[in-house]
């Protein structure tokens, strides 16, 4: 360093010893307090946010379970703003933790995790086109061998994650949300988010009769909307029998229908109550709680999960924060489910 400090090679230019320095940021710390090596373990306002603070991986190699982010919600109808929600949902992931308190389970002790970046697309403004660059990021996924933990984005984006992962073999699904997101064409566009699934069913991506969808309510314009679930054979529980069955009754229909063969975990945070989570495009009132949630996805525990999201956080229409922390929240879940799925299938 140049100056007047030059002639004062223990200080830097603030005249700040060096040795104190080194006593803050390097090996000193380390040995005081040796977890710190983990920056998982870091205090949590430090570092550049990855989703649960696991390490970002530019190159796929040495990956085993990859958590993405979809910023995309061109399929959206109505309130846009979920193309903001992974930024968010890693900001907030912060403060997630390594151990899941409520099952044991430590998905870093399990597979290898990591942030692999967002699946991010050059042409936003069309659609299909759009779909199509996001199911050519998650096919890239697949060969890799890496198992996808997503957050969105609006729903639309799970039919090219299915694209992506369930090309070779149809998945069954464990659907959590308001809508059961199977209706058709709408304003010229049948790729929209309130249709992924009837578009998964008809390319052979999904098993319509190995599939639940939970918590379906909320007023109507069309009473036949949903009927290609019914027609498929989807199992649909309404949330007027989600509450007759109670969350053990759900797991236990979870669980039959699921049955064995890969399935697929997508979680739309509207099928919550809004007093959970208001920041989302198609709030409807009288949904599930954050707790009979997170009881649900941990009793996925011994599905064979394939992967999964969470979806349709909109932060902008909830400044809080709150419910991106609940999308966090949400996916440090999926995680903790799909990353003993992926430790099972290797035993």
């Amino acid at each position: 360093m140049g100056g007047e400090f030059a002639a004062f090679p223990d200080t830097d230019s603030y005249g700040v010893a060096k040795s104190r320095i080194a006593h803050r940021l390097g090996s000193t710390v380390m040995a005081d307090y040796p977890e710190f090596q983990d920056p998982m373990q870091r205090p949590r306002y430090t570092g550049i946010p990855t989703f649960m603070r696991a390490p970002y991986a530019d190159d796929l190699d040495g990956v085993d379970i990859g958590l993405v982010g979809v910023p995309f919600d061109g399929g959206v109808t109505n309130r846009t703003g979920a193309r903001h929600g992974p930024r968010e949902i890693r900001n907030q992931s912060s403060l997630m933790r390594r151990i899941n308190q409520a099952t044991g389970v430590c998905p870093y002790d399990l597979a290898r995790v990591a942030d692999i970046g967002d699946a991010w697309v050059e042409s936003p403004f069309n659609l299909e086109t759009a779909i199509g660059e996001i199911a050519a990021f998650y096919h890239r996924v697949h060969q890799a061998g890496i198992v996808p933990v997503s957050a969105g984005g609006d729903h639309s984006i799970t039919l090219p994650v299915m694209r992506g992962i369930a090309a070779h073999r149809p998945v069954g699904m464990v659907h959590f949300d308001a809508h059961c997101d199977t209706g058709d064409d709408y304003l010229g566009s049948r790729f929209h988010h309130g249709a992924p699934f009837r578009r998964a069913v008809e390319e052979g991506l999904l098993d319509p009769k190995r599939t639940i969808q939970i918590g379906i309510r909320g007023p109507l314009n069309d009473a036949d909307i949903w009927s290609f679930s019914h027609e498929t054979g989807m199992r649909v529980i309404y949330i007027e029998e989600f509450y007759e069955l109670g969350v053990k009754g759900v797991i236990e229909e979870i669980h039959r229908v699921a049955g064995t063969g890969p399935t697929y975990l997508s979680f739309d945070v509207d099928g919550l109550d809004p007093v959970y989570a208001p920041g989302t495009g198609t709030p409807e009132v009288g949904g599930f709680s954050t707790l009979e949630a997170q009881m649900m996805i941990r009793a996925c525990q011994g599905l064979e999960l394939v992967g999964g999201d969470v979806v349709e956080v909109a932060p902008p229409f909830d400044p809080s924060g709150n419910t991106a922390l609940v999308g966090a929240t949400i996916m440090y879940e999926i995680l903790c489910v799909v990353a003993d799925a992926w430790a099972r299938a290797r035993a």
